[in-house]
C-alpha cells in the first residue's frame, strides 16, 4: 500500500502523524483535527511543489498516527514527540539557553544557586527576567539571611571558614562551633518566604524577632533585623508598583532568508522591556509562518514554569485559539496571542522585527560581535553573576606522561594578551595522570595570584570534560577559593561544563559567537602547551645527545645549547667558540668524540 492509499484510510478525528522513512525513522510529526484530511492535502500539486514537502513526501516510506480525543490533546501530544524524537524536518527549538531560576537545596544545611536546568524533586524559584536578575537576588540573599552558594563539602567539618564567613555573608556551617542549627534553620525559612514573594509573612516575622531581641537587650541582632524589614518592606512596594502597570506581555518576531532564519523574542514586565532572547537556525528548507510560528510558541511554552498574559506574534495561525486555551489552562489564568495591527503594539511587534533582522545579520553575515557583546553574551549563556573580561584558560600536554607541561593563556577585552601567557613544568606529577597535573597547574597559579593579591579573572576554563573541571574546582577549594567561575570544553563533543550546573553540558550551535570564542582560546591553549612540550622535548632530546660525550654534564650540555641555540650549532662551533663556554677540557673532548663517529 503506498502512501496516498494509506492516507486515504485515514481516521478523520483528530490526532498526530508520523512520516518514516524505510528504515523506521521518523522524518517528521504533524498535528491535525482531521487526520486524513490534513495527510492528503501534502499528495496535491501545490503542496509537493514546495521544497520541504516534497523532498519529505520523496524520503517517506510509511506514515503512522495516534487518534486522541481533541486537538488540545493532538497539540500536547506533537509537542512531546518531537522533543523525544526530534525529526530532522520539524522546527526544532535547538537553543539550549533558558532563563535562570534560584534553586533552594535540600540537604542538611540548604544553599541557594541560580541555575537554568530544573530537575525533579528539587526547589525552584523563578524564572527571572533580565538574566542577572537572579545572581542579584542571590547576591542580596548572601548580604541579608547569610545563606551561602558555596560548593564545599558540608557533609565534613571544616578547621576554618572561607572569606565570606568573614564578611559576613554566610554563617559558616562548614566549621563546627559557628552556628547553630536553629539559627541556620531559621534563615533559611526566611529566605524561602523571601523567594516565594511571602513578604507580609516575612516582615511578621522578622517584627516579632526585632521586639524580641530589642527586649533582651540585643540592640545589634534587633537593629540587623529592623534594617532588613525595611529592605523587604520597600521591595514589596515596588513588586505592587510594577505589577499596577502592565499585564506580563512577550512579542515575538523574525527575520527569515531559508536555510536561515532568526527569531527574537522580547520580555515586556511591569510595561517595560527586561529582556530579550535571540533563536537561530540554518537548515530550514523553506519557511511557512503558521507552521513556523505553531511549534515554536508550542515548544517555548508549553514545558514552562512560567507563562505571560499576553504573546504578540506578527501573523495569525490556524491552531491559535487552542494554543491559547491550552496555555491558559497551563498558567492557572487566561493567556491571550493576538497579531496588533496598530497603535504601540504594532510599533512595538515592529521594533522586535527590526531586531531580528539585525541579529540575523550579526549572526550570518558580520558574525563578529563586538567586545562587549561577547563578553554579556558569554556571561548570559554560562550563567555567570558579571560580564566576562578576562579568560585565563589551561592544558596540559606530555607523551604518555613524559615531558608533562601544561599553559596558560589569556583572553582579555576581546582579543589574546599574549604577555599574560605562562608555562608550567609538572613537578609533583609521576605517570599519566590528567587530572593531577590539572590539580597542581591551577593551585600553582591561583596561590600565587592570591599571594600577590591580584583581581581573580572573570571566568577560568579547562580544556577537558567533567574530570578536569572537577580536578580545577577541587584545587581552587584546597587553597580557599570558592564561587570561582569555572568551565570546561569537551574537544570531541565541543560541549561546554559549567561548575555548578550539574553534569548537564551548554551545547551551542556551530554558529554561535560563544562556542567560537571559546574554541579560539581552548585552540590557543592547546597550541601554546604542544609547542612548549615539543620545545622541552628537543631540548632534552639534543641534551642528551650531548651528554653521550664522555665528560661532559648536564650542566654543561645545557650551557652549550641555551648559548648556541641548537646542536648543529654547537657542531659547527670552532674550538675556541666551544671553549669560551665550556671551557678548555670540554672543548678538546666535544671534537674529539665528533671526529672519532665521524670515521666510523
Amino acid at each position: 500500500m503506498d502512501l496516498r492509499e494509506k492516507a486515504a484510510q485515514l481516521p478523520a478525528g483528530p490526532g498526530v502523524y508520523l512520516y518514516k522513512d524505510a528504515g523506521g525513522t521518523i522524518l517528521y510529526i504533524g498535528k491535525a483535527k482531521n487526520l486524513r484530511s490534513r495527510v492528503r492535502s501534502y499528495f496535491s500539486e501545490e503542496r509537493l511543489a514546495d521544497v520541504k514537502t516534497g523532498t519529505l513526501i520523496a524520503e517517506a516510506a510509511d506514515v503512522d498516527h495516534i487518534l486522541v480525543d481533541n486537538e488540545k490533546e493532538a497539540l500536547a501530544l506533537e509537542n512531546n514527540l518531537i522533543k523525544q524524537h526530534q525529526p530532522r524536518f520539524n522546527i526544532l527549538l535547538r537553543d539550549d539557553k533558558t532563563y535562570p531560576y534560584i534553586q533552594l537545596t535540600q540537604e542538611k544545611y540548604p544553599r541557594v544557586y541560580v541555575t537554568r536546568r530544573l530537575k525533579k524533586g528539587e526547589t525552584y524559584f523563578g524564572p527571572y527576567f533580565p538574566g542577572n536578575l537572579a545572581h542579584r537576588v542571590v547576591n542580596f540573599i548572601h548580604r541579608r539571611f547569610q545563606v551561602p552558594s558555596c560548593k564545599v563539602d558540608l557533609t565534613r567539618p571544616h578547621a576554618q571558614p572561607c572569606l565570606e564567613y568573614h564578611i559576613h555573608r554566610c554563617h559558616g556551617p562548614c566549621v563546627e562551633g559557628l552556628t547553630t542549627d536553629e539559627t541556620y534553620g531559621q534563615a533559611v525559612r526566611d529566605v524561602k518566604l523571601f523567594l516565594e514573594g511571602r513578604h507580609r509573612h516575612l516582615i511578621a516575622g522578622l517584627r516579632e524577632r526585632m521586639e524580641k531581641a530589642s527586649g533582651e537587650l540585643r540592640f545589634e541582632e534587633a537593629a540587623a533585623l529592623r534594617d532588613l524589614m525595611a529592605t523587604v518592606e520597600e521591595m514589596e512596594q515596588r513588586q505592587k508598583m510594577a505589577a499596577a502597570e502592565g499585564d506580563d506581555t512577550d512579542i515575538l518576531a523574525w527575520h527569515a532568508e531559508p536555510p536561515l532564519i532568526a527569531v527574537n523574542l522580547f520580555h515586556l514586565r511591569g510595561g517595560r522591556i527586561v529582556d530579550r532572547r535571540e533563536f537561530f537556525w540554518e537548515d530550514q528548507m523553506s519557511f511557512d509562518a503558521e507552521e513556523f510560528i505553531a511549534d515554536l510558541l508550542l515548544q517555548l511554552y508549553l514545558d514552562q514554569r512560567y507563562i505571560p498574559g499576553r504573546i504578540h506574534v506578527p501573523a495569525e495561525f490556524e491552531d491559535r485559539e487552542v494554543l491559547e486555551e491550552l496555555l491558559s489552562e497551563k498558567r492557572g489564568r487566561k493567556v491571550e496571542i493576538h497579531t496588533p495591527q496598530r497603535g504601540e503594539k504594532r510599533a512595538m511587534l515592529e521594533l522586535v522585527e527590526t531586531n531580528a533582522k539585525h541579529s540575523f545579520d550579526l549572526r550570518f553575515r558580520v558574525r563578529k560581535p563586538g567586545s562587549r557583546a561577547i563578553q554579556e553574551a558569554l556571561q548570559d549563556t554560562l550563567g555567570l553573576e558579571e560580564p566576562v573580561r578576562r579568560i585565563e584558560c589551561f592544558d596540559i600536554s606530555h607523551i604518555q606522561g613524559t615531558d608533562k607541561v601544561a599553559s596558560m593563556v589569556v583572553w582579555e577585552d576581546g582579543r589574546m594578551n599574549k604577555s599574560g601567557y605562562r608555562k608550567f613544568t609538572i613537578q609533583t606529577v609521576t605517570g599519566n595522570d590528567d587530572f593531577a597535573c590539572m590539580r597542581e597547574v591551577i593551585t600553582r597559579r591561583y596561590s600565587r595570584l592570591r599571594a600577590d593579591k591580584k583581581r581573580m579573572p572573570e571566568l577560568v576554563l579547562v580544556d577537558g570534560g567533567l574530570g578536569q573541571l572537577h580536578a580545577a574546582a577541587e584545587a581552587l577549594e584546597a587553597i580557599g577559593i570558592i564561587n570561582q567561575p569555572l568551565a570546561s570544553i569537551a574537544k570531541r563533543e565541543e560541549w561546554i561544563y559549567v561548575y555548578g550546573a550539574g553534569s548537564e553540558p551548554v551545547i551551542l550551535d556551530k554558529f554561535s559567537p560563544v562556542l567560537h570564542l571559546v574554541q579560539q582560546v581552548r585552540d590557543e591553549a592547546h597550541r601554546f602547551a604542544v609547542t612548549f612540550h615539543r620545545s622541552r622535548r628537543n631540548a632534552q632530546r639534543l641534551a642528551t645527545e650531548l651528554l653521550d660525550t664522555p665528560g661532559i654534564g648536564d650542566k654543561t650540555a645545557r650551557k652549550l645549547l641555551q648559548h648556541f641555540g641548537s646542536l648543529e650549532r654547537v657542531r659547527a662551533a670552532t674550538e675556541g667558540e666551544l671553549m669560551q663556554v665550556a671551557g678548555r677540557t670540554a672543548a678538546r673532548r666535544l671534537k674529539e668524540h665528533w671526529a672519532s663517529q665521524a670515521a666510523r
